[in-house]
């Protein structure tokens, strides 16, 4: 009656069961794993450059700090680069109206932004599928488990405790594996998915302020972006 020993004698089917289940339990705690990490860098990223940002900073120093050669740029510093060297490359084109530099700059933050929110939220569908399809999965082999006991009931001449609990209880193993495999998922699909909108939400108002920073220079005569 040990669980490896209910395991070992479970049906074909719940077997097969237990390892699906099993096998989604592990990549979920990996991809929990890699995006705690991913979510906490790109928040760590995001302060630091916000800090700098609004201290004053030149953005021309800014930028040459933030992309010095080897240094991988990243979430808000993506969007911040994207918007600066469409500004830069419009700004020394000749003829170009400032609503056109204006418009080439949104759309090349937008495009950045929208990298950045895929980055954030990549995986987390695996985590949601996982969450709400784990318990009934396991609930099938334990339904399984559960009819192919009675029906082995059904070729014994007296039925007792003895011959029915173990059928029994290796069929709900199959659902305890699928609760555990759907509760950390859960619960790590909404915590992810909190953080990426906030982050998200931060990419966007950055975005705006930023774009209007450019416009204000963009419709001054004299000056670069300084």
């Amino acid at each position: 009656m040990s669980i490896w020993g209910l395991i070992a004698s479970a049906s074909v089917v719940v077997q097969l069961v237990m390892l699906l289940l099993l096998t989604a339990s592990i990549v979920s705690w990996v991809i929990i794993f890699q995006r705690s990490r991913v979510l906490r860098k790109a928040k760590k990223v995001s302060k630091a450059f916000e800090d700098l940002f609004w201290s004053g900073m030149d953005l021309s120093q800014l930028y040459r700090q933030i992309t010095v050669e080897g240094r991988v740029v990243d979430g808000i510093e993506h969007i911040f680069t994207a918007g600066i060297k469409e500004f830069t490359r419009l700004r020394q084109t000749s003829n170009v109206e400032p609503d056109a530099v204006m418009e080439g700059v949104q759309r090349s933050m937008r495009v950045a932004m929208y990298r950045e929110e895929e980055k954030l939220e990549k995986h987390l569908s695996f985590l949601a599928t996982v969450g709400s399809t784990s318990p009934y999965v396991g609930l099938f082999g334990t339904v399984w488990g559960i009819m192919h006991s009675f029906i082995g009931l059904a070729e014994v001449q007296q039925a007792t405790l003895a011959t029915v609990a173990p059928g029994i209880a290796e069929a709900l193993i199959a659902t305890a594996i699928g609760l555990a495999a759907a509760i950390p998922a859960v619960i790590s699909y909404n915590r992810f998915a909190a953080l990426s909108d906030s982050l998200a939400s931060s990419y966007e108002n950055f975005s705006d302020e930023f774009a209007s920073i450019l416009h204000r220079k963009v419709h001054v005569r004299e000056g670069g972006i300084s």
